[in-house]
This record gives C-alpha cells, sequence and structure tokens, in this order.
C-alpha cells in the first residue's frame, strides 16, 4: 500500500489570547501564547486540569472563534474548520448506526467517487490496522480500535496538522502503551504535523519531539522542553528518566490550579 501525504506546511501561533465569559464575567484562558511548530514535527502539551489546553486545540482546528492573535498554516490564516486540519478527541464519537468503513468515508464528504471513496477508506483502514473491520459497528469494537477508527477519519482527508485531544485518556494501560505505539508508527507513515494534549507526562515525552508545559490559568507557555531522544524510545533509559524529571520540576512548580471550570 502507498500512501501520499500532504506535504505540510509551518504552524504559527503568536500573541494568542483567548477569554471566555462565565456567570457574566470574563476569564481569560490563553495569554500571549507563541509557539512555531515545523512541519512534520510531533508537539506534545501537558498543564494543570482546566488550563485551556484543549481550547488550544479547538482554536487550531477552528472550534473556537473569538480570539486576538494569529494562528497561521503556512500563510493562511486559520478563520474556522477545513480539511487541512483534522482532530480526534478522548472519546471515539463515531456514528454507532454506520459501519467502521462509512464512519471513516463520513469525513470525505461528497467530493470523491464511490470508487475512490473506497480505496481513500481502505487505505486508511490499513493504515491504522483495522483492513478486516470494514463491515463491523461500533459496538463490536473495542476502545482502542474505536480510536483507530477516529484517527482514520481523520486523516482521510490528507490534513497537514492533526490535533489528538487526550485521544488515550478513556484507555487501559495496555492497550494505550499499544496506541501510542501506533500513533507513531502512522506519524512516521503519513509525516502530518501532530499536536497532542496530554496529561500523562511519560506519553508526551515518548511521543513528542517537543513538550509544551503551560501554566495555571490564564495559561501561558511556559515552557517548552526539546526531546532529544532517538526512536524508538526507552522509558526506563537514563535520558528518558533525565527529561521527565526536567518536566516534572516545571509541572509541579504550578500544580495549584484555583479554578473549577473544565475548560
Amino acid at each position: 500500500m502507498s500512501i501520499t501525504a500532504t506535504t505540510p506546511q509551518t504552524l504559527t501561533i503568536t500573541n494568542l489570547n483567548k477569554t471566555f465569559q462565565i456567570a457574566g464575567k470574563p476569564v481569560p484562558v490563553l495569554k500571549d501564547i507563541n509557539l512555531t511548530v515545523k512541519p512534520g514535527e510531533f508537539i506534545s502539551i501537558i498543564g494543570p486540569s482546566g488550563c485551556g489546553k484543549s481550547t488550544l486545540l479547538r482554536l487550531v482546528v477552528g472550534l473556537e472563534r473569538g480570539f486576538t492573535g494569529e494562528i497561521r498554516l503556512g500563510e493562511n490564516l486559520i478563520q474556522g474548520p477545513g480539511v487541512n486540519r483534522g482532530m480526534v478527541f478522548q472519546e471515539a464519537r463515531l456514528y454507532p448506526w454506520l459501519t467502521v468503513a462509512e464512519n471513516v468515508a463520513f469525513g470525505l464528504g461528497n467530493g470523491p467517487s464511490k470508487a475512490e471513496k473506497q480505496r481513500i477508506v481502505q487505505e486508511h483502514l490499513e493504515l491504522v490496522g483495522l483492513a478486516g473491520f470494514v463491515n463491523a459497528y461500533p459496538h463490536q469494537l473495542s476502545g482502542g480500535m474505536q480510536q483507530r477508527v477516529s484517527i482514520a477519519r481523520a486523516l482521510v482527508n490528507r490534513p497537514q496538522v492533526l490535533l489528538l485531544d487526550e485521544p488515550f485518556g478513556a484507555l487501559d494501560a495496555m492497550t494505550r502503551i499499544n496506541m501510542q505505539q501506533e500513533i507513531i508508527r502512522i506519524w512516521q507513515a503519513e509525516k502530518t504535523t501532530i499536536l497532542l494534549v496530554t496529561h500523562d507526562i511519560d506519553e508526551a515525552i515518548f511521543l513528542g519531539d517537543r513538550v509544551v508545559v503551560m501554566s495555571k490559568l490564564p495559561a501561558t507557555a511556559k515552557s517548552i522542553i526539546p526531546v532529544d531522544l532517538l526512536r524508538p524510545r526507552d522509558r526506563n533509559s537514563f535520558d528518558f528518566v533525565r527529561i521527565r524529571k526536567t518536566i516534572y520540576s516545571e509541572f509541579f512548580a504550578d500544580v495549584e490550579v484555583p479554578f473549577a471550570y473544565s475548560i
């Protein structure tokens, strides 16, 4: 099988600020976020619960508006959703009445012909290791398999940026480790730029080229830590533990989050 991905462009976030109105009062969530993501780079984002990590992803994918600053993909301003960005959420969010193939094809809309849709869907089910489950329904799949379907659906339009919002958070420990290895394999095959939000520091290090540590509200990107480790990575190696200690010291210097709303 030959998978040809769209050539990624640089994602640039400049002086990004976002405020919500909650109970009639302004609540600053993101403050002066600046981040440049190179084409094909894998960025992990961690931070205190409720600090706006998911909001940041929704702004990049175009699901949230009403911000100041700029988000650009290449030279183009991001001002709403587009097929050049795909998103996978913590829950698989599959349509239970559609088969696996139909769920993946849903992301293609009405543009391609029926034969072209079948070809693209088959390619992406092979990519995520589900070629034998074309006619299965979501309730017949494990949680990890459902997330693979979600990833395939997010990739069918060859997005330049894939946004992953705690995609493995609801999985058991062994399935989560397997899915981490799978997402690395898919990333290396597709060469897609990836932004991952996670609460798991080991996961952030294992997957990311860099780890962005966000502060409590209003959240800033208080540190960006390079993960200068060869792949595949050994979670028990000296250098892995060294980076883990660095991130822990950054993360737990800011653990008190005096804000009860989930953002």
